[in-house]
């Protein structure tokens, strides 16, 4: 093939370039949605219900696997505004009024807690989340360092399970052992 040629085939759009080289050609239609691998595929969402202190329902958390980790999409009432610390704990425990048997942060890998700690962070570390004056939040979070599948060192499904957590102040995302959150004020069992 001529330089021109291929140069004019590089440029064109990759219906064009599939004209150019049949054997490029993979029959791959707009509508077809990429394919992902199987393992993230399979691994199916975790829906958990949250409650506070007094053991009232207050909302739900949609824990799903991501390329990214997990993303946690949790719908909450009841909360007062501010900025708020939210993190996976070492123990599906939810047990009133101060959700202590949670255990501390989820943290396979013995680290200090904080995002900005050069010695962290958490395994269960994740990014503050805001409430609206109204207490209420439909927010989704990340958690890059977990994951759902069953058997890995950094799986929130192990034995004991795991929990989510939302504290009463924001994370300063450094001072160790929980980044000065204050009281749990929000606890969701995350189990098998």
């Amino acid at each position: 093939m001529k330089p021109t040629l291929l140069l004019i085939c590089i440029l064109l759009s990759a219906s064009l370039i599939t004209a150019c080289h049949p054997e490029m050609s993979h029959h791959h239609s707009d509508s077809e949605e990429p394919s992902f691998p199987a393992n993230k595929s399979a691994i199916e969402d975790v829906t958990i219900p949250l409650i506070n202190t007094k053991g009232e329902k207050s909302g739900t958390a949609v824990l799903s696997e991501t390329f990214k980790g997990i993303n946690v999409h949790v719908i909450a009432k009841g909360l007062a505004p501010g900025e708020k610390a939210i993190h996976l704990h070492e123990k599906g425990i939810c047990k009133i009024p101060d959700f202590m048997t949670a255990g501390g942060h989820f943290n396979p890998d013995h680290k200090m807690h904080g995002l900005k700690n050069p010695k962290g962070p958490h395994a269960g570390d994740m990014l503050n989340i805001l409430v609206p004056e109204n207490g209420k939040v439909d927010v989704n979070v990340t958690a890059p360092f977990v994951t759902l599948e069953e058997g890995k060192k950094n799986s929130l499904l192990d034995e004991d399970g795991s929990a989510l957590m939302i504290h009463e102040k924001a994370d300063d995302y450094e001072t160790d052992p929980a980044g000065n959150a204050g009281k749990r004020i929000i606890c969701g069992v995350i189990k098998k």
